[in-house]
């Protein structure tokens, strides 16, 4: 990744972003260099603790609130809780997801299955009916969700999460078309497994199976994920909407 002094510089000056799991990971990258951009980013986030440090870190430029995506009223309080402390949104980044246990689908857990749906597609659900009204309203938005290549090839023993992100690509295309006749922008990205903690809830054989089908031969760096959601971000991108950028290293090639 090329450091920080040579970023090609985004203008997203006078937005406000929301980003989901914005606490680590890939969407706190993806916060850092929105802020980087010259905007303010709200951080929604199920866990307190990594708020509070990713809060510091990005300082005066970013507020928080606590917010488990997967339920409706929580999603619609954070809604209205950032815009009284920091402003309406016209910036949205769902980052937030889990991958779940690996198991064989005809004995995946019921309840691991459901909650990888809950939040992944549920809650990118939830979070877009909560901000789009805005977004219509101000005639002005740039939305990203963030989907996996899982979601376009399918992996093994991940039927839950695979499936969920197949989801969120869906889901983004409609919503897409549904706002093409607004200034608002709506696309997903497909990355491949990236390097992030969400690698703590697999296997040593899973992530080097995950590895071995990246042509570029290693995982993703949160950094070039942000990268490419900067610029869907911003005003330039006037007219792609309800489309899937790969982010894969090399591993689809559609």
């Amino acid at each position: 990744m090329q450091p920080e002094e040579a970023m090609n510089q985004i203008d997203l000056s006078g937005q406000h972003a929301v980003v989901t799991g914005g606490a680590q990971g890939l969407g706190f990258a993806m916060a850092k260099r929105i802020v980087a951009s010259g905007a303010t980013v709200t951080l929604w986030d199920i866990d307190e603790s990594l708020l509070a440090s990713a809060r510091e870190t990005l300082g005066g430029a970013a507020t928080t609130a606590v917010v488990d995506i997967s339920d409706w009223e929580q999603v619609d309080a954070a809604r209205r809780r950032t815009e009284e402390i920091a402003a309406p949104a016209s910036l949205l980044v769902n980052s937030a997801g889990i991958a779940g246990a690996a198991a064989p689908l005809d004995t995946y857990d019921i309840a691991m299955w459901k909650k990888i749906i809950d939040i992944n597609v549920n809650g990118t659900f939830y979070v877009n009916r909560a901000l789009v009204p805005g977004m219509k309203e101000r005639n002005y938005g740039r939305i990203v969700n963030i989907a996996s290549v899982a979601g376009k090839e399918g992996n093994p023993n991940a039927a839950a999460y695979s499936a969920s992100k197949a989801a969120v690509m869906g889901l983004t295309k409609s919503l897409g078309k549904e706002l093409a006749g607004y200034d608002i922008a709506v696309n997903c990205i497909t990355p491949a497994t990236a390097q992030t903690r969400i690698l703590e809830q697999l296997t040593p054989e899973f992530i080097e199976y995950m590895r071995s089908r990246i042509p570029r031969g290693r995982f993703l760096e949160v950094d070039e994920a942000a990268s490419m959601v900067a610029w869907l971000l911003s005003k330039e991108n006037s007219f792609t909407t309800a489309a899937t950028f790969d982010l894969s290293g090399g591993r689809t090639t559609y």
